[in-house]
């Protein structure tokens, strides 16, 4: 246990955080010296801003007053820009904890979330994800696994064409499509990648930074055997199912435990002239029913060594993945837009996942037992209080150590 004065500034602003949104203006260089807030890596946020060359020429809206109104928005889960300038014309004179020195016009939000580079929030966002990660690294998930554990999977965004038109989906409508690598130990994604609705979801296995010994758990449409044997080269190992045309031969069956609904357990070799040629390497078959469902799997994989039902099991995880689409989908603003450009959806759905790996890396730092839902619940309404989180818990008892004399309480610190 580390004593007090063995902590470094941001620890010690973990212990006694408060929630609200922001930072005033004046403040950005002393955040390190705020006591009751949740900090943001601002300073990598600048660095990326100033890289990307993001507030050149700017004059209102900085790329850091986007991220904190669109956050304050989906945190808040408001419907419009109208929705959102109202909200915060209405908290005018508290305006100073989201770091804003002037109320936010719905026009001049629109022309930043056209004009401010998507890439920015996307890479802030890829920076809140390595700090969750770290904090999840020993989480279970309800199997015992030393190797890291991916889902991977995608989820369509419908659009109206008239509105979206750049992104082309089938004839009478526009989608995108945002493909997630999930980490299983926390539910938090490590890769995302958004395209237009058309681009198949194998290509991913293209663009996939691969993992030497990590587990990559795919439905059947990642099923391409030239691919998936570019990541058996890289070390990695993978479970899908396999498709009813395709064609095996067995070369070794091992023993099973039928009981646990374990079928067979076989060597094999694909037997197809392209497949044959594009994975020459042995695979193991596991034939599986569910019997909750009664329904039979077929699954395949590069893994030998780990027993058939946790290969099993690691499939049936793989349905996180869904519940971490369906979440967001459901709590976070990533169905309607406040823009229509390219630019402006990613903006938003790159500033929506940065605030659902937030309020993750909220509840391991502060040790909530709150599911997110609760938490972001929570949040939405004390955004404008001067209150440290533990206290809008029913029965915490908890006093902060610190002295309350301050001016300013702060989430994003800058």
């Amino acid at each position: 246990m580390k004593g007090a004065s063995d902590l470094n500034g941001e620890e010690r602003v973990w212990q006694s955080s408060g929630f609200s949104f922001g930072g005033c203006h004046e403040h950005r260089q002393n955040a390190v010296r705020s006591t009751h807030g949740l900090p943001l890596p601002w300073k990598t946020f600048h660095r990326i801003v100033d890289r990307c060359g993001g507030d050149r020429y700017v004059k209102s809206m900085t790329c850091a007053d986007q991220f904190c109104v669109m956050a304050f928005a989906q945190l808040t889960y408001r419907e419009s820009l109208r929705d959102i300038e109202v909200c915060l014309s209405a908290q005018s004179a508290k305006l100073y904890h989201m770091g804003l020195r002037q109320e936010t016009k719905r026009s001049t939000l629109a022309d930043a979330n056209e004009a401010r580079d998507w890439r920015i929030h996307a890479e802030f966002a890829q920076r809140l994800i390595e700090q969750a990660r770290k904090l999840y690294v020993d989480d279970s998930f309800g199997i015992e696994l030393e190797n890291t554990a991916y889902a991977l999977d995608s989820t369509i965004i419908d659009l109206c064409l008239s509105l979206f038109p750049w992104a082309l989906f089938r004839t009478t409508k526009s989608a995108v499509k945002m493909h997630t690598l999930l980490d299983l130990r926390g539910n938090i994604p490590s890769f995302i990648h958004i395209s237009d609705g058309k681009l198949g979801d194998v290509n991913m296995l293209d663009i996939l930074v691969l993992e030497a010994g990590a587990i990559y758990i795919m439905d059947r449409g990642y099923l391409d055997f030239a691919r998936l044997y570019v990541l058996h080269q890289a070390q990695a190992f993978f479970v899908t199912r396999a498709k009813s045309n395709t064609r095996l031969k067995r070369v070794y069956s091992a023993q099973v435990d039928h009981s646990a609904g374990i079928i067979c357990n076989q060597t094999v070799a694909l037997t197809g002239t392209t497949s044959r040629k594009n994975y020459p390497e042995h695979l193991r078959r596991i034939r599986y029913k569910d019997t909750e469902t009664g329904k039979k799997l077929v699954f395949l994989t590069n893994n030998f060594s780990l027993p058939a039902a946790t290969i099993c099991a690691l499939y049936k995880a793989r349905r996180q993945v869904e519940l971490f689409f369906k979440w967001i989908k459901q709590h976070l603003r990533i169905k309607k837009f406040y823009g229509s450009s390219e630019n402006a959806v990613k903006s938003q759905i790159w500033i929506a996942v940065s605030v659902y790996v937030l309020v993750a890396i909220v509840k391991k730092r502060l040790n909530l037992d709150a599911s997110l839902y609760i938490l972001l619940q929570i949040f939405s309404l004390i955004l404008f209080k001067k209150m440290p989180i533990q206290q809008a818990f029913p029965g915490s008892d908890y006093k902060s150590e610190q002295d309350n004399d301050y001016n300013q309480l702060n989430l994003l610190v800058f």
